[in-house]
């Protein structure tokens, strides 16, 4: 009897550990990765790959540490859209056939060639942690996360509310960037985005022919812009001298991030930035 009790309980333990075993996920970029602690909570265990906010992450190279973790990954989610093709050779060459893949890129239905810079879409984040949510329960129906998801989708309605806010504000001003990076949050502010030719150039680092700098120059000298947003990550010295043109010629400026920051969290992420484009255009 008491060889069968000890037995017993040794399977409850043993299917309690199971059940507590973390599910591994690893993100390509820092933004997914924390949207998929904020959803799995305790019930995961995440890696990002591109965390550092300081780096450029066009510049980003593998390392064998990295195609160890994705061979061990239950989900991977990266972002698509030619924005880290690296991460479509990694999954050709991994070994881990129960794996599920998220393209982000693909949830959104954003093909190559469009900005990939999908996450500054105001329906990204809550497509994917639904999504997310669901593949969590897929894999241990048992898991509480429906919880996460609640919370984390009311909070991202306050960055919905504020960028329609602004929008019927200052609906159709026009504002310009060094980069493609923030464009998405632009449009869905409602701002009219000028000069984008040159930012696609400034982003695959290839050179703007003379008549276009000028024609984006013109822009800040003339002040047919409102606002410059520019990317923090990239400072190579196109983008400083466009920013002292932007400051001699009084254009507000707004720094925004390809990565997302330490010790923060998505939508406050979202939301300063938001709110420092509104200090801006109430500046103007």
């Amino acid at each position: 009897m008491l060889k069968k009790s000890l037995a017993c309980g040794l399977a409850i333990l043993s299917i309690g550990l199971a059940n507590a075993t973390p599910i591994k996920i690893v993100a390509a970029e820092n933004f997914y990765g924390e949207l998929a602690t904020e959803i799995g909570g305790k019930n995961v265990e995440v890696q990002s790959i591109i965390t550092n906010p300081d780096a450029d992450p066009h510049l980003f190279t593998t390392s064998p540490s990295i195609s160890k973790a994705l061979s061990s990954a239950q989900i991977i989610i990266y972002n698509g859209a030619d924005y880290d093709p690296w991460m479509e050779q990694l999954l050709k060459s991994i070994n881990n056939k129960n794996v599920i893949v998220i393209n982000v890129a693909n949830l959104m239905g954003i093909k190559s060639g469009a900005n990939p810079h999908i996450w500054y879409k105001l329906d990204t984040f809550p497509t994917l942690a639904r999504e997310l949510t669901k593949q969590i329960k897929s894999i241990n129906p048992k898991v509480q996360v429906d919880l996460n998801l609640k919370q984390f989708l009311k909070e991202n309605q306050q960055i919905a509310v504020k960028a329609n806010s602004i929008k019927v504000k200052h609906n159709g001003v026009s504002v310009t960037a060094t980069e493609p990076v923030f464009g998405y949050m632009a449009s869905e502010m409602g701002l009219s985005m000028q000069g984008i030719d040159f930012q696609w150039k400034i982003m695959n680092d290839t050179e703007p022919s003379p008549q276009m700098l000028a024609s984006y120059e013109a822009l800040l000298k003339d002040h047919k812009v409102s606002i410059l947003f520019y990317n923090k990550q990239v400072t190579d010295s196109t983008t400083k001298n466009i920013l002292k043109l932007a400051q001699d010629n009084k254009i507000q400026i707004v720094g925004v991030t390809e990565t997302m920051p330490k010790n923060t969290k998505i939508n406050k992420w979202l939301l300063d930035e938001i709110n420092d484009t509104n200090n801006a255009l109430k500046a103007k």
